[in-house]
């Protein structure tokens, strides 16, 4: 009986360590983007991980994953709203097939500059559409850049609208986009991000329209000429989480993963307007012919159907509400 007691004592001992060792080891979190690392959305996934380590006493520990490694947006916010994958930073462009509400930031031409579109997404209208996302199984830590999107292509300049009509180009999976670049003309051809290198490379569409940030980091100078510099839209990124694993979280926990969302803005933020001020410069010492000055009313003006239609939509006063808002 003794030596019973004794096997039946160190399998108690055994038991009750597992806990206390499984405490020491973090929680790890996977934070997937389709951008490379080196860029402003690696920017965000680093500092974004240094402070929930440094703010949770290294309980939890966030692994990016760059450059589509863990699939392309649509999947990746599959993932998240189904729980399978804790976190994904992600542009606009798939996101209003899962959140309508969001689909108004991509009208052409909506903010004026970097300034009033941070303005708008960090007040009121940009954080009751974070809101939104909450009843479709995420949690939205906050909005971010991915910046004010250009056109390039393999085939000609593009000096006005004119010059749009007939090219092939890669579009983002976003209805309003898609709708918009068909009234210039322009053949879309809606593909994940993870496939646009090869298929500029091998000629399957002509061009792509980007922020400067992700044209430059995806080395898209290797495969597109020609640059204009349109500003059509302002693209923004957004943090999710899934809210089965943001429910999980205690109150104070979620509170330093909010204020470490923050500190990752902060840093993508940056690098946004660091890459703006160098990087036109860069492409065109890479080779790329670039056209810098822009008559922004003419790619207005060919959309004046298209916008008709997005004032039914979306409602002319809500579109006015942003066009306007002052912080």
């Amino acid at each position: 009986m003794k030596i019973r007691a004794r096997f039946a004592l160190l399998a108690l001992s055994a038991a009750l360590a597992v806990p206390a060792a499984a405490q020491d080891k973090p929680i790890q979190m996977r934070l997937s983007t389709t951008v490379a690392e080196n860029s402003h959305y690696g920017d965000l996934v680093h500092a974004f991980a240094d402070e929930v380590k440094k703010l949770t006493g290294g309980r939890y520990e966030i692994l990016g994953f760059h450059a589509g490694a863990l699939g392309g947006e649509r999947e990746a916010i599959e993932a998240v709203q189904l729980g399978t994958q804790e976190l994904t930073l992600t542009s606009t462009g798939p996101v209003p097939n899962f959140v309508p509400e969001t689909r108004i930031l991509d009208v052409p031409f909506l903010f004026r500059d970097y300034a009033h579109a941070r303005a708008v997404l960090d007040g009121p209208i940009g954080q009751d559409l974070l809101k939104q996302f909450d009843s479709k199984g995420m949690k939205a830590l906050g909005w971010c850049d991915n910046g004010f999107r250009h056109m390039t292509n393999s085939r000609r300049p593009v000096n006005s609208p004119s010059d749009l009509k007939g090219l092939k180009m890669r579009t983002m999976e976003n209805p309003v986009h898609i709708q918009a670049y068909k009234a210039f003309g322009i053949i879309p051809t809606p593909m994940a991000f993870t496939e646009v290198f090869t298929a500029l490379q091998q000629g399957t569409v002509d061009g792509q329209e980007n922020p400067l940030s992700i044209i430059q980091s995806a080395k898209l100078d290797q495969v597109q000429r020609y640059m204009t510099l349109t500003g059509h839209v302002f693209s923004p990124c957004v943090l999710l989480m899934s809210k089965e694993a943001y429910d999980k979280l205690s109150d104070e926990d979620k509170k330093a993963f909010e204020q470490a969302a923050r500190a990752g803005i902060a840093a993508n933020r940056a690098r946004v307007d660091k890459d703006e001020q160098e990087a036109v410069a860069a492409l065109q010492k890479n080779g790329m012919q670039v056209v810098t000055e822009v008559d922004k009313t003419a790619y207005q003006d060919a959309l004046a159907g298209v916008y008709k239609d997005f004032a039914k939509q979306f409602g002319q006063d809500k579109l006015d509400q942003i066009r306007n808002y002052q912080p």
